[in-house]
């Protein structure tokens, strides 16, 4: 088999997903060909070196649907020979995109793909257009009891005993080190500001992020998901696939979940023989994929067997890994992380997280996969493993490793 490098990693600034946010007025095309001309000008290369184009996008309807990676191929000016295609899940959308490349390289079917995702939360807001069964099928929803992912956060709490302390005091600690890392320019190799098509500039650096976010102030915010787990039923369906919870203690809301936020990444991924054709250093290998699923009703917790299951495929333990980007959907969802494979919170989103920086769902994966690189780097470090939860009860892995 042959081994997949990354030569380089770039995001846009993630900005507030709503109409008030500082992207709103920028079209997904246009994002997603904000990267891709970022890539080939910072690198010198020419872009047909690239045999491909994989992009993530969760909600991909209106003007996030048919092939987007393929329209910002044409939209970023590369020319037409350059093809494109999209993959779907969830919010691993772009993690798995990543991981397809690096298959792709892997398996000789390709010298060169860039990978990454598009999502404009502002523009189209979450489960407007995906639909399917999980929306439509009331036969189906009964028979597998999948809940609304915030109902599903509040019973990993319930069930590990996280109290409405614990999840605010992670979630204030992912806001203090985002503006650490911002406050001390972590951020600026990968990011690529967006400007609109008169050459002005809406956005530089993240924009959800919020320093003074402390566990007191966020105990002033109300429980977000009562009335879908108490009033919508929920609740009963929880108890009814898990009858040791007496009660669902609701302990999620908007400061403790991941932001909603606008954005693109492009991860470039080739093989050895593209340093010479792109005359690029790779900085980083991909030595394991790997993705799992768990129960959809608790749905948040195949992160822990996505994470072991890319270790053992690289014959790795924890303890080999000295950093961790798990996405904070939820702040349940790194703390169940940490306490089933025993990583220390020191080790885990360094840089801090979704819940300070946003989850732009179809690209953050390749947000993550530079954000981990970013560190390695700075911190003189080795291997990194990011891990991202999914809807319907998934999660994807992939484990890197500085050259």
């Amino acid at each position: 088999m042959l081994e997949a490098f990354i030569y380089d990693a770039l995001r846009t600034p993630r900005g507030r997903g709503k109409p008030n946010g500082a992207l709103h007025t920028v079209s997904p095309l246009e994002l997603g060909a904000t990267v891709l001309r970022a890539l080939p000008e910072r690198g010198g290369f020419d872009p047909t070196a690239v045999d491909e184009v994989i992009f993530g996008c969760v909600e991909a309807v209106d003007d996030q649907g048919a092939n987007l990676a393929r329209s910002a191929v044409l939209e970023a000016g590369w020319g037409d020979k350059v093809p494109g295609f999209m993959v779907a899940r969830f919010c691993g959308s772009a993690l798995d995109a990543v991981n397809a490349a690096a298959a792709k390289v892997m398996s000789g079917q390709a010298g060169c793909v860039v990978a990454g995702g598009v999502e404009m939360n502002s523009l189209v807001p979450m489960l407007v257009g995906t639909g399917g069964p999980s929306v439509s099928d009331v036969f189906f929803n009964d028979r597998v009891m999948q809940t609304p992912q915030g109902v599903a956060a509040d019973l990993i709490a319930t069930l590990e005993g996280f109290s409405r302390a614990d999840v605010d005091a992670f979630a204030a600690a992912s806001h203090q080190r985002a503006a650490q890392a911002q406050a001390a320019g972590a951020f600026e190799r990968s990011l690529v500001a967006v400007h609109d098509r008169l050459g002005e500039t809406l956005l530089e650096c993240d924009e959800l992020v919020r320093a003074d976010t402390t566990p007191q102030s966020l105990g002033k915010l109300a429980a977000s998901f009562v009335e879908s787990g108490e009033k919508m039923g929920f609740d009963a369906t929880v108890r009814l696939r898990y009858p040791q919870v007496d009660r669902i203690d609701h302990v999620h809301h908007a400061g403790n979940s991941s932001g909603i936020a606008d954005g693109a990444s492009a991860v470039l991924v080739g093989d050895r023989a593209a340093a010479g054709t792109l005359g690029l250093r790779p900085r980083a290998r991909i030595i394991a994929t790997a993705s799992a699923a768990d129960d959809p009703c608790i749905m948040l917790t195949a992160t822990v067997p996505a994470a072991r299951r890319c270790l053992a495929r690289a014959g790795l333990t924890v303890n080999d890994i000295d950093l961790f980007e798990v996405n904070e959907a939820f702040a349940a969802v790194p703390l169940h992380f940490m306490r089933h494979l025993g990583v220390p919170h020191d080790r885990i989103n360094v840089a801090g997280g979704a819940i300070a920086l946003g989850h732009p769902v179809g690209a953050t994966g390749g947000m993550l996969v530079g954000t981990a690189l970013d560190e390695l780097e700075r911190r003189d470090l080795e291997r990194a493993l990011i891990v991202m939860c999914t809807g319907l009860g998934m999660a994807v892995a992939t484990l890197i490793e500085r050259v």
